[in-house]
């Protein structure tokens, strides 16, 4: 239950500090006198949108602090999310705006503590529920329609709706792993052969080492020349080891040295080195010669190999054109496609492979989405019921109401297409929502829809924007009993302008706007007001009043019949005492009701218990008959 709101530099509110009681708490003002921002600053403590004209003019921030009393399912969020409890064990949650250049910084706290967006949608959703204005326009929306028909079924079939939200991510994965697989396998094949062609060619081309065409490039040279080459190894042999004209070779030359050299040792050591050195030179000349020698007369000409090397050069040259420039990169081109045909040929999930997950994946949307139906069928029937018991009270005890569900192709929320059809007159056909009902039917449609949540629904402050909209006379009776018969599970928090609802209040607020002087001090006159203006120092800011009886009077009294003249107006007041004594004679056979019906329930269970307990007694009887 929202136990007080403060509220500084809010909109046109300077400072604010509202408390709230039990039961229904109504708001009362003349249009545009600001009642809607007080719920719109609630709504912002809670974590609502705000934006920078959320700041009151002239100030650099704004404050809004709503208090709460705490049950056991609040004292365990804030120990869940290690949220220490005040000492008065209340829960205080409060939003701090601060303007900055073109943007509002916002900070939100819940007993002090920071808390993310997250945290406070969490937190709010277990506070209060907040029905504003235009949300009547909204009925007919097939999405939000669906959402209310799904929170009405709680949390079973919220549980199955997540489950068929994961089955359908991932039948959409399976689909989209299908079609890109489709998609490329024309693509594949024509790969698949390129490189096939050119494994193919690779292969037959028999790549081993990086340097074979340098090889065979020097091979070619060799044979191309083998008798010049011949013709000069043998040149070389004789002037190295042995010239067959009648010059001296190389080696002669050296041997007639060493010999020299030797008889020269005989006569000084010294020369020792240089005897060294020639008799190395002439062993080397020697084995040159020998070498060379060799060399000649293995050369040969072969023109059947210079072919082959010749044919070979061209097949690797071609080889390196297309998948080089050199040979080392065409040996690794061809290791490349070898890997590549691998993935193509074997690697991944084949087609069919694919095809069986997503018919898999299919199956098991289809059943999830099946176990969906079936539950949104039964809660189908559970809100028919329930909606018609609470329109019937507001004028519409002729109402039809049914929640069609027609199949439609699955997506994350189901394979549904949920539409509200909606008769308010007997013998005319049923029809979606939107299409038939009026204004004022659609406000009582909502208040009865909110009415019907409330039975499964925790949240402790049930907030209406001005929900009796568009209705008068006997209607709007109703749906002031229904806005008291709300407030005895909730605290009801109304923003109205029908006397009628207000009369049921257990407390009333009145909202007006003042004109004031900078520092507050005092209301203006009209004629001070002219001259203020004129001099830029008025402001206007949001006043709200708790009303005492006497002031309740005259309240209802300016709501049904106008500006009252002078201090009172006989007619409008005794309009307003008529209607306060009928809102308590209201609220007197409600409780009677209420009580009888308790009594009735108690009547019922013992009859019920009693019947349970003579038919186990029966039963026993003829169990225990056989054995005597």
């Amino acid at each position: 239950m929202l136990i007080s709101l403060q509220i500084e530099n809010f909109a046109l509110v300077d400072q604010i500090d509202l408390e709230f009681g039990s039961g229904l708490n109504v708001l009362t003002g003349e249009t545009g006198a600001g009642k809607s921002i007080i719920l719109d600053a609630l709504d912002a403590a809670l974590g609502g949108k705000v934006s920078s004209r959320a700041i009151r003019t002239g100030a650099e921030r704004a404050l809004i602090e709503a208090t709460f009393d705490l049950d056991p399912g609040l004292i365990n969020w804030l120990a869940e999310q290690q949220i220490e409890l005040v000492d008065d064990m209340a829960l205080v949650c409060s939003r701090e705006v601060v303007a900055g250049r073109g943007s509002v910084r916002s900070r939100s706290r819940v007993n002090g503590v920071l808390v993310n967006k997250q945290q406070m949608e969490s937190l709010r959703d277990r506070l209060l529920e907040i029905t504003a204005q235009g949300q009547t326009l909204q009925l007919g929306q097939p999405a939000l329609q669906r959402e209310w028909l799904d929170g009405f079924g709680g949390t079973p079939l919220m549980q199955q709706r997540e489950h068929v939200g994961v089955a359908y991510q991932a039948h959409q994965q399976a689909l989209q792993a299908l079609e890109k697989r489709r998609q490329f396998e024309q693509q594949r094949l024509q790969q698949l052969d390129l490189f096939e062609y050119q494994a193919k060619e690779l292969s037959a081309a028999q790549l081993t080492e990086a340097d074979e065409l340098e090889q065979l490039e020097q091979e070619r040279q060799r044979l191309s020349h083998s008798v010049e080459l011949q013709q000069q190894s043998y040149q070389a042999y004789q002037a190295l080891y042995q010239n067959d004209s009648g010059a001296s070779a190389c080696a002669d030359l050296l041997g007639k040295a060493e010999s020299l050299l030797t008889d020269m040792l005989r006569y000084d050591p010294q020369l020792q080195p240089i005897l060294e050195m020639v008799t190395e030179a002439l062993a080397q000349v020697e084995e040159a010669g020998r070498q060379i020698n060799t060399y000649g007369e293995s050369l040969e000409t072969d023109p059947e190999r210079l072919q082959t090397v010749e044919a070979r050069i061209i097949q690797l040259k071609q080889i390196c054109r297309k998948y080089g420039p050199t040979l080392a990169e065409a040996i690794a081109h061809s290791q490349q496609v070898q890997r590549e045909l691998e993935e193509l040929s074997s690697g991944g999930q084949s087609l069919e492979v694919l095809e069986q997950t997503y018919a898999a994946r299919q199956d098991e949307l289809h059943q999830a989405c099946a176990r969906l139906t079936e539950l949104r069928q039964k809660t189908a029937r559970q809100l028919e019921s329930l909606l018609i018991q609470e329109l019937k009270p507001l004028a519409m005890d002729k109402v039809q109401f049914k929640v069609d569900i027609a199949t439609t192709l699955p997506s994350a929320t189901g394979a549904d297409r949920i539409a509200f059809l909606f008769s308010p007159n007997p013998g005319e056909p049923l029809q979606p929502l939107a299409e038939t009902a009026s204004g004022g039917e659609m406000s009582r449609f909502l208040l009865a829809l909110k009415a019907c949540f409330s039975q499964i629904d925790a949240v402790g402050t049930m907030v209406f924007d001005e929900v009796d909209v568009g209705v008068s006379g006997r209607v709007t009776q109703a749906i002031a009993e229904k806005l008291h018969q709300l407030s005895h599970q909730h605290q009801v928090l109304c923003v109205t302008h029908q006397p009628i609802v207000a009369a049921m209040a257990d407390s009333h607020f009145r909202v007006d706007k003042q004109v004031i002087d900078p520092a507050g001090a005092k209301k203006r006159g009209k004629a001070k007001l002219d001259s203020a203006e004129a001099q830029g120092d008025v402001r206007t800011v949001v006043r709200v009043m708790l009303l005492d009886g006497q002031q309740r009077r005259e309240e209802l009294a300016q709501i049904a019949g106008g500006k009252l003249d002078g201090k009172s107006d006989q007619e409008a007041m005794a309009f307003a005492d008529s209607l306060l004594a009928q809102a308590a004679n209201a609220r007197k056979n409600a409780q009677s009701s209420s009580q009888s019906s308790g009594q009735s329930r108690q009547v019922q269970a013992k009859a019920t218990k009693a019947a349970a307990k003579a038919k186990a007694s029966t039963k026993s009887k003829t169990v225990a008959k056989p054995a005597s």
